[in-house]
């Protein structure tokens, strides 16, 4: 792109400022600038305001606001906008039309079934960004599946409606659209006033021509189409339709906005300027204003944050990698920067899940605005936001304490340079009010002064943004502190001394324009041009020309992309990627490359090992080929810190400056402190400035504390911590702060575990459905810190963890051992939960005791047993389930045992009668070495803790915060008492086979101690739906935790109030033998509903899991024989009951679960299915003054013989409404059996439970239950009184007369006593 210097101008147009940057030519010193995003009275464009301003200074001309700007002097504007986030946040965007395939109208309502917050009854989701779904009779789908043990090769040229696709696997042709229809179909559209459409057909990331093919209509007509495949071609329908839905509403907001934005000048952009206007995308690429869409810019400023970062803040030569610290407002954005820019390709943003290609930020909602609250013994700071208005409260708006509120407080804001006045008093009103009510209600220790509770909930903060930062680095395998923190944003300066120490690392690098580094970033950007196409082949020397042509072709592409925006070849160069992953994982890792193709396997071995600390003995995969083009950007000449920081230390040392004050500021640990305060322009550069101290400009504020000093470089200020030891913490009395700062900790290192399992694991069960949980705990195997996908594990692991510190004496449990077990009288639920265990010693060499354990339980497809899946509707008892294990030692010091868990898996369920061993061993292996690498995840996580702060200090708070969590469930249960004193809190209710469950809650109002008495309840059941106790407490934890709006730690504590009384030989108390594969995934359903009942809380949701479970293959019970197969397991979501002040939610899965489903297209390349429809049952939720959610439609063929089975309740006992609402209706399996000899179906209700051999073409279809509905429906009529009812002794004859001619003894015995 040949330029000439001129004005070069980079604007990040946030939501509340927009920032700008200008380099004018001749001059030294570069422009910064910073105005309101909305200000009506004075503007009507933020960036076209901030253009004119720089036009004046450069020009020296004064131009009046609403001129027509003249872009002759401008090189080049490059602009990032929150235009299309605010669109989506705020639901403000294009009214739009979703076009998609038949069966799909709800799927992106559905989406993966999961509700966004587990504990909230009313299960609120965004709403929809279309308003209206066209349904296409088109298919296509996957001819063969990966689960295949014996693939076969597919001759594509043997049927005509098979055909190679995109990423050359084999396509099947079911049928194709009829365009007259659709044209029909989409001139109604038009006609109701839609002009922007998302077009989405199943399986268009490898067959776009449907598609295609309906967009041609679609733009004929005249309507703006956003098309799944072109936007992204990768698999998954709901994020690729949901991507292409969000374009098209965002799209035309984006583009109205540039359309007015180009008014603003001469010649409106349309002529030789229009080459100079670039717009920033999520991806940290520039691209020319016409090309951009909204879909692309949803993080546009962020990644400019980013592009500063790893220009500003990242030295090629040390090549430490950098971690991006970005505090804001509301929200903190963490990034990392390791010599290359690191992308993701899904991500969830306003509960919308997209496909684009974008920078890896992570959001935590921890910000100035946060606020500060005091909660059950606990510093609580956010998630909640003061926002603009009434913002924190030293605005004077009567907003609450905020982060903000307590840097002023302790002297880190000075009012001067702040852009509005703050109020003092007001602030030091509500420390003190805090502080009396922490100081009233905290056990022991001496009390807190207001600096102390200032200072504790600013600790909090910092703990709270570090979270992310670990999860960002320690969570794929990097150390913390092996790292430079890079700070930048408002906020960012006034805690990076801290977050810094904290984290363990020792320099920040603060860049000179870190307040505005998202507009600088887009100075510094490239522009790019990304192309990316499907694959899918195994990695080989073979492979290496396939791929090498297609990067070549890709490389085209995007050169021809980058000449059309102004670039020759010499300022072209190409970034090539491979999308890489083990063979049946779904984790696939974006691998650039090498230097040398072949090198691709190593490099993603290389990495996987880096990130999860193993590898597969498996093939690799190659799923997409990716060719990022990119134009070089402005050449402008940067300093690096490192290198001018070296310089600075072999050279004489400058000589100090005077500080412009010096003021009062409060420090952890020395308490209010004489600090100087310096003008950052006023300080030469190679000053040293030692804390305590503050630096300061226009827009921040940085504070050094007394451990640290400042050296301020041509560019950069550069933090040295001096020290990084924490200080020591007292275990005499519990410090809130500390438990507090200790609660995220612990809970940092389960989540951590979780990422790791889920990364690593191979099964769709745990990688897609997240049907897992991770947790630490005590050595007596108190629950320490859950971080739980699935509600129904909550509480129930610690069972099995104390049941194996008990069952092992002194000696026998050693390092490097970790434990398998899953039997209910191990503290096991229902067999396919697999609990693995390692316990963590004070020594490894010498151990002399348990300090902690870590473990973690997850659903496995198959464990053998009768019925592939491990799921069987019909069990009996417990050996048809499949394996039972009380203890295994997996690894024995170290030493995996394959062969032992060979035996355990394969052997031992294969020797009963009728049994096969697991269906899915090297399935099953891997997984349970994911399970391993979590938990050496969290012993890595725990011991970097012991060695920061001590054991003893680590146990006490161990401990501490089990016993806050009892104090909160106490304190929860004496609310519930006096809400519901004098009432019974009493409820039944019973299974579709009639046993009944009762429930009598009978609390102590003056110890807050609870007893759950379920006297009454039926006998052990002749079935699978026995429910050992610990599944018992998972439910009432769970439903405690959902009637109280405050967060409380969800450990061991939880339960220590909690008495249970279950009547012997009940279903609730089975015996060792009973059958229990639906304890926690019916049972328990219904055991919630019955609590919820007794409490008045809501009507029933669905009460089941609608368990679907196929397959084939295993040990054949007749002849032994061994035939390779898989196992497959899912549940359906349903109707969610309402409350009374919510409705029920529909397609949802509620309370003990909350597993996702696999995508759709997932689904069908991965087993040999055709998904026909996954939709909303409309009318299936109970009625009333709040109407309960509706249940789904999954309709499933089969395209092979296959034996299927269903475990469902509530087919026979509706879902109940409460307060007079009407119950839901009840669920429905039906076999759609085709007869293979006339053709002919027939339509079979099987049931609740059921097992069969289903055929090819056979379908299952699941009518999942509706949620019951709360109070009276105003609209129901009430029933009449029947006219001409029959009545005994009114009709026909008088019943005397009648008794005495047929000679009744006993009637006239009957008169006879009368008289």
């Amino acid at each position: 792109m040949a330029s000439t210097q001129g004005i070069r101008i980079a604007i990040d147009r946030g939501g509340t400022f927009t920032d700008a940057w200008a380099r004018l030519p001749g001059r030294d010193r570069e422009l910064v600038l910073k105005v309101l995003s909305q200000s009506p009275d004075e503007y009507d464009d933020a960036p076209t305001e901030c253009i004119r301003q720089i036009l004046e200074i450069a020009t020296n001309t004064q131009i009046p606001r609403g001129t027509s700007l003249d872009l002759t002097p401008v090189e080049f504007i490059r602009m990032g906008t929150t235009v299309a986030t605010n669109a989506l946040l705020e639901r403000k965007g294009e009214r739009c039309a979703l076009v998609i395939t038949k069966g799909f109208r709800d799927i992106l309502e559905i989406g993966n079934q999961a509700r966004p917050h587990i504990f909230d009854l009313s299960v609120r989701r965004m709403s929809k960004l279309y308003d209206r779904v066209v349904e296409v009779d088109e298919r296509v789908t996957i001819e063969g599946f990966a689960e295949d043990p014996e693939p076969k090769p597919i001759d594509v040229d043997s049927e005509p409606c098979l055909t190679t696709g995109l990423a050359g696997e084999a396509v099947r042709i079911i049928k194709a659209p009829d365009y007259d229809k659709v044209r029909a179909d989409l001139k109604v559209l038009w006609e109701e006033g839609y002009r922007s459409l998302a077009i989405a057909m199943m399986h268009s990331y490898t067959f776009q021509d449907h598609e295609l093919g309906i967009a041609k209509v679609a733009r004929e007509i005249g309507f703006r189409v956003a098309v799944s495949s072109d936007l992204q071609k990768m698999a998954k329908i709901v994020p690729r339709s949901q991507s292409a839905v969000a374009d098209a509403y965002l799209s035309p907001i984006t583009d109205e906005y540039l359309e007015n934005f180009r008014k603003g000048f001469k010649g409106q952009l349309q002529d030789s300027h229009a080459s100079k206007l670039f717009l920033n995308q999520s991806d940290g690429g520039l691209t020319a204003f016409d090309n951009f869409t909204g879909l692309r810019g949803v993080l546009s400023g962020p990644a400019g944050g980013v592009i500063g970062l790893s220009k500003t803040c990242y030295d090629e030569k040390d090549a430490t990698p950098v971690l991006g610290f970005d505090m804001g407002g509301t929200s903190t954005d963490v990034a990392r920067y390791a010599g290359s820019l690191e992308h993701i390709f899904e991500s969830t943003i306003a509960e919308v899940t997209i496909q684009t290609p974008q920078l890896d930020i992570n959001t935590v909602a921890a910000g100035g605005g946060s606020i500060l609250a005091w909660e059950n013994g606990l510093f609580k700071v956010g998630p909640g936001s003061a926002g603009a208005n009434p913002g924190p409260a030293c605005y004077g708006r009567g907003g609450p304490l905020t982060v903000t509120d307590a840097n002023f407080f302790l002297g880190r804001i000075i009012p001067d340079f702040f852009p509005r006045p703050l109020d003092l008093d007001i602030v030091k009103k509500k420390f003190s009010e805090i502080t009396e009510s922490i100081n009233n209600t905290k056990e022991g220790g001496t009390k807190f002064t207001e600096e102390e509770v200032a200072m504790g909930f600013l600790l909090i903060a910092n703990t709270t943004m570090t979270r992310p930062i670990r999860t960002l680095s320690e969570g794929r395998g990097f150390e913390t502190a092996a790292h430079n923190l890079g700070c930048f944003g408002g906020a960012g300066g006034q805690h990076a001394v801290a977050v810094a120490r904290d984290l363990g690392i020792r320099h920040v690098v603060i860049p000179r324009y870190s307040s505005i580094l998202s507009a600088y970033g887009m100075a510094l950007a490239d522009v790019v041009v990304e192309n990316q196409e499907p694959e899918t082949l195994t990695f080989s020397s073979t492979a290496v020309p396939k791929l090498q042509a297609r990067f070549e072709r890709l490389s085209a592409k995007g050169s021809q992309g980058l000449y059309a925006q102004g670039f020759i070849d010499d300022q072209i160069r190409h970034e090539y990627f491979l999308n890489m992953r083990y063979q049946g994982s779904d984790t696939a890792l974006m691998i650039q490359h090498p230097g040398d193709l072949a090198l691709f396997n190593k490099a993603f071995v290389d990495r996987h090992h880096q990130e999860f600390g193993f590898t597969q003995p498996r093939e690799i995969i190659v799923d997409d080929v990716r060719v990022r083009s990119v134009g070089k950007g402005a050449d402008l000449k940067l300093s690096s810190p490192f290198e001018e920081f070296r310089r600075l230390q072999t050279s004489p040392p400058v000589t100090p400056t005077k500080p412009d004050s010096v003021r009062r500021v409060y420090f952890e640990g020395q308490g209010w402190t004489d600090t100087s305060l310096y003008f950052l322009d006023d300080v030469p550069r190679g000053a040293r400035v030692k804390g305590p101290a503050m630096i300061v400009d226009k827009t921040q504020t940085v504070v050094i504390d007394p451990s640290s000093a400042a050296f301020v470089l041509p560019e950069h200020l550069f933090l040295e911590i001096l020290d990084v030891n924490k200080p020591e913490i007292s275990t005499d009395s519990v410090d809130p702060v500390q438990l507090s700062i200790f609660g995220h900790r612990f809970m940092s290192v389960a989540e951590q575990m979780g990422q790791t399992m889920q990364k690593t694991s191979i099964s769709v069960n745990i990688k897609e459905r997240l049907d897992f949980s991770c947790a630490v705990f005590s050595a007596d195997g108190g629950l320490v810190a859950n971080a739980p996908h699935i509600p129904g594990h909550l509480g129930s692991m610690s069972y099995a963890i104390a049941y194996q510190a008990k069952l092992y004496g002194p000696g026998e449990l050693k390092p490097g051992d970790v434990l398998l077990s899953n039997h209910p009288c191990a503290g096991g639920t229902h067999l396919p939960d697999l609990t693995v265990t390692t316990p963590v010693f004070d020594d490894e060499k010498n151990p002399t005791k348990i300090l902690f354990f870590v473990a973690n339980r997850g659903h496995h497809a198959d464990i053998g047993g009768i019925q592939p899946g491990s799921m069987p509707p019909h069990s009996t008892e417990l050996w048809q389930e499949g394996v039972a294990v009380e203890t295994f030692k997996i690894v024995n010091e170290g030493q995996f045992d394959e062969e032992g868990l060979h035996r355990i898996l394969v052997d031992i369920p294969g020797s009963y009668p009728g049994c096969s061993g697991t269906r899915t061993l090297r399935d099953n292996i891997a997984d349970l070495k994911a399970a391993i690498a979590a938990n050496n995840r969290g012993i890595q996580l725990i011991s970097a803790l012991v060695k920061d702060y001590t054991w003893p200090v680590i146990q006490f708070y161990m401990q501490a915060i089990q016993d806050n969590a009892a104090q909160s469930v106490r304190q929860l249960l004496k609310v519930f008492s006096k809400r519901f004193e004098g009432q019974d809190l009493q409820a039944e209710d019973f299974l579709d086979d009639g046993t009944p469950l009762c429930l009598s809650i009978n609390i102590d109002s003056e110890t807050g101690d609870a007893v759950f008495d379920f006297e009454g309840t039926g006998h052990e059941h002749f079935g699978n739906l026995n429910c050992p106790p610990a599944v018992m407490f998972s439910g009432i934890m769970y439903c405690l935790r959902s009637m109280i709006s405050t967060d409380i730690p969800l450990n061991q504590g939880c339960l220590a109030p909690i008495k249970l009384k279950l009547p012997a030989d009940s279903i609730l108390s089975p015996s060792l033998k009973a059958a229990t594969v639906g304890s926690n995934v019916e049972t328990s359903q219904r055991i919630v509903d019955l609590i919820f009942k007794a409490f008045q809380a809501c009507a029933a949701s669905q009460g089941t899991c609608n368990n679907l479970t196929f397959g084939y293959g295993g040990t054949d019970p007749v002849t032994g024989k061994v035939t390779k197969g898989f196992g497959y397991y899912e549940t359906i979501a349903g109707g969610s009951g309402a409350g009374a002040d919510w409705e029920g939610e529909s397609g949802v899965h509620t309370h003990v679960t909350n597993t996702r489903i696999s995508d759709p297209e997932i689904f069908e390349r991965r087993y040999p299915v055709i998904l026909h429809e996954f939709s909303i049952r409309h009318g299936s939720g109970g009625l009333g003054m709040n109407r309960g959610g509706d249940g789904c439609v999954r309709d499933i063929e089969f395209r092979m013989p296959m034996q299927v089975s269903i475990l469902s309740e509530r087919r026979v006992i509706a879902p109940y409404g409460m307060a007079g609402g009407d119950e839901g209706k009840r669920g429905l399996n039906l076999w759609i059996r085709r007869d293979a000899e006339d053709g002919t179906t027939r339509t079979i209700s099987l049931g609740g439970k059921a097992t069969t051999m289903m055929n090819a073409g056979d379908r299952i279809v699941v009518l999942s239950p509706g949620g019951g509905g709360y109070g009276p429906n105003p609209d129901k009529k009430v029933k009449k009184e029947v006219i001409g009812a029959f009545k005994i002794g009114e009709k026909f004859a008088n019943a005397q007369l009648l008794a005495r001619t047929n000679g009744s003894v006993a009637q006239r015995n009957a008169t006879a006593t009368e008289g």
